[in-house]
């Protein structure tokens, strides 16, 4: 279940710089203006499987397509002990753009997913609110383009995790690997 949060959330993002997304469906020019490869950067979460798994968790890649109906299709390849797992996730869109659903199939595990702010092509920050039987959970996710950020984007997604009552010990910058990253699709 750790590193496979991971996929559960790969994000969508809202634009903080201004850019207007076409009048007549902001909603869709927002998710496919986040279409492509991400890698996973930085993850924060207070739940039980984050304290648990996240001395076992690395960099993964997700890919975010686009589907008919204007949901997200969200797949995540990540290293599991030796092999590559997959996990593809489809987050529904809401009635505001950057904001989607998510049920775990596997959990029951309700998530409310916010693209916080993104450039598109450069990074985006995504906070998660997950509802379970057993409680909720906040997790924050920093997505890249490439493998590498500024530190003031690090910073950024350190800052905004604390913002969501994060502890420090709960906010982790992922280590790099290349193990699973050339055959993520």
């Amino acid at each position: 279940q750790g590193a496979g949060m991971l996929g559960v959330l790969a994000l969508p993002l809202l634009p903080h710089d201004g850019k207007d997304a076409e009048q007549d469906s902001p909603g869709l020019a927002v998710c496919v203006q986040l279409t492509g490869r991400w890698y996973s950067i930085g993850l924060a979460s207070n739940s039980n499987w984050f304290k648990e798994k996240k001395h076992l968790m690395k960099m993964c890649t997700t890919v975010i397509s686009v589907t008919a109906d204007g949901n997200l299709e969200v797949t995540s390849t990540f290293p599991k002990g030796d092999q590559c797992e997959k996990r593809n996730s489809l987050y529904t869109k809401t009635e505001q753009p950057g904001r989607f659903s998510y049920t775990s199939p596997r959990w029951g595990s309700k998530h409310d997913i916010r693209v916080v702010e993104t450039n598109y092509d450069e990074y985006a920050l995504v906070a998660t609110q997950i509802s379970k039987s057993t409680g909720s959970s906040t997790m924050v996710l920093l997505y890249s383009r490439t493998k590498e950020l500024s530190p003031e984007r690090l910073e950024r997604f350190t800052q905004f995790s604390r913002e969501q009552g994060l502890m420090d010990d709960e906010i982790l910058i992922l280590p790099q690997t290349d193990k699973c990253m050339a055959d993520a699709a």
